[in-house]
């Protein structure tokens, strides 16, 4: 049975897309820790990140980089934190998560609420500072 993941890559789930190249797709996270939190995935579907390939893991940090430079670029974070947990869904990803000040705290059981239209801005202003 498809992951979530696999069926939001697929198109069979919404989502706000970030980025995408033929074996990663990034996209916003629906109950995000902060504005512009990423989700950055193989295509392929691995539930441990550590089950990845040698180059496959490679592959995903460089692609989730590009990513996080384009969050600092669209959003001006101190920087852009990363999470890697894998608990949640059986598909191995990265949480970029934009850290605003120094003293926020972030986890992923923490949310903030954005609407639809947040997010939907948030994903376009994000998606057009991404070089691929």
């Amino acid at each position: 049975m498809s992951s979530i993941f696999t069926k939001i890559v697929k198109g069979e789930i919404p989502s706000y897309k970030i980025a995408e190249d033929k074996k990663h797709f990034a996209f916003l996270d629906i109950n995000p820790a902060a504005k512009g939190h990423t989700l950055c995935i193989p295509k392929k579907e691995v539930d441990y990140l550590f089950d990845l390939e040698p180059d496959e893991l490679a592959a995903l940090t460089q692609f989730s980089q590009k990513v996080a430079m384009g969050i600092d670029k669209a959003l001006k974070p101190i920087r852009t934190g990363v999470i890697v947990e894998g608990l949640e869904v059986p598909h191995a990803h990265i949480h970029l998560i934009p850290i605003y000040k120094e003293s926020q705290a972030f986890s992923l059981g923490k949310k903030v609420e954005l609407t639809k239209d947040e997010m939907k801005k948030l994903a376009d202003q994000i998606s057009q500072n991404i070089t691929l």
